[in-house]
Parts: C-alpha cells; structure tokens; sequence
C-alpha cells in the first residue's frame, strides 16, 4: 500500500458495548479510513469496538498500527493482525506514540479509558503541545449527558467556550470526519509530545 494519506488516531471502547449501533459506528469508521487511503492508530487489542475498529480497517484496504503495553501483551490481548504493533512499558509510552503518530483524533463509544484518552489529548491541544484537530463521535446519544455536564462546566465558569471549540462533537460520523481529516491538513507544528508528558 502507498504511504496512507492521513493518520487517524481513534479511540473507543475494549468491550463491545450494549447497543449495536456501537458496533456499526466502529465498523464504519474503519471503512471510511480505508476507503479514503488512511492509517489507523488505535489501542492495539483485538477485543470489542477496537478488535472491530482495527479489522474493518483492514479489510477496507487502510493501515492499521497498534501500540499496546506489554501488560496487555502478557494478557494475550494484542492484535497481530496490525501491519504495525508496537509494544510499549507503560501507558504514558502508549498514548504518547498514538499522538505522534496521528494527525487527528477520534472518540468513538468506550468507557473509562476512552474517557482518559479524550480528555488527556483534549488537554495537552489546550496547553500548546500539539495542534491537531479532535472529534467526538455521539453515536446514539451516548455523549449526551457528557456533553451537557461540559456545557454546565462552561456556565460554572470553571471552562470557556474556547476549550469547548477544541473538541468539535456530532452525530454524523462522514461529516465529522472529514471535517476532522480536513483540518488536520491545515496543522501547525508540534512539540514531540514523548518530551513533555
């Protein structure tokens, strides 16, 4: 395959969730990377939305690149399906590789650890450590109530409307990402992230 032409680093969840529709949103989002001549960044593991992710990626025709701790390893959780399976120490190496590899960001459903994720990368755009463009993906209502509690964080005046514009959330998957892979076209430079973290 020719050098993709994006990097999109995808969060979501390591079940499979309740709802199909989460499913679907992970198949179709990996379809899309493919389609469109992209690299996936994720998680590395071959289990729920991101087993589902990372396979409907490939088979698409996209890259699919993993970075997993060697805990996770050591629980026969990886993927070695990827065409690129990093296995990293710790969870600091982890998040910080997916970053450096990727041009945008996704959140698709997941749990505790997508939550992590999000916010983390959220922050480090706020504090200038990197440029590139983050979505959130609110299949079937689930960000709702997260949305709603950040917009009372914004009324609280404990965030502004500025970080809010950081995070561009919606419930049309091609939309949001091709809004999101656009943008990334536009980025600035950025600080090695492993050097800051």
């Amino acid at each position: 395959m020719a050098d993709p032409s994006f990097s999109l680093c995808v969060y979501l969840g390591s079940r499979p969730g309740e709802n199909p529709l989460f499913a679907e949103s992970a198949i179709a989002t990996g379809e899309w990377i493919g389609r469109h001549g992209g690299q996936l960044v994720y998680g590395g593991g071959r289990s729920g939305l991101m087993g589902t992710v990372a396979e409907a990626t490939r088979r698409a025709g996209g890259r699919v690149v993993g970075v997993i701790p060697q805990a996770l390893v050591d629980k026969e959780l990886a993927n070695r399906d990827c065409d690129e399976l990093h296995i990293v120490e710790t969870m600091h190496e982890r998040k910080a590789m997916m970053a450096e590899r990727s041009n945008a960001f996704l959140a698709l459903p997941g749990g505790i650890g997508t939550f992590e994720e999000l916010f983390e990368v959220w922050t480090w755009r706020q504090l200038g450590y990197h440029d590139k463009p983050i979505g959130l993906l609110n299949v079937d209502g689930y960000y709702d109530g997260l949305l709603a509690f950040l917009q009372t964080s914004v009324a609280s005046g404990l965030m502004s409307d500025w970080q809010m514009g950081l995070l561009t959330a919606s419930t049309d998957l091609d939309q949001l990402l091709q809004s999101v892979v656009e943008a990334a076209g536009t980025q600035t430079g950025q600080i090695p992230l492993r050097t800051v973290i």
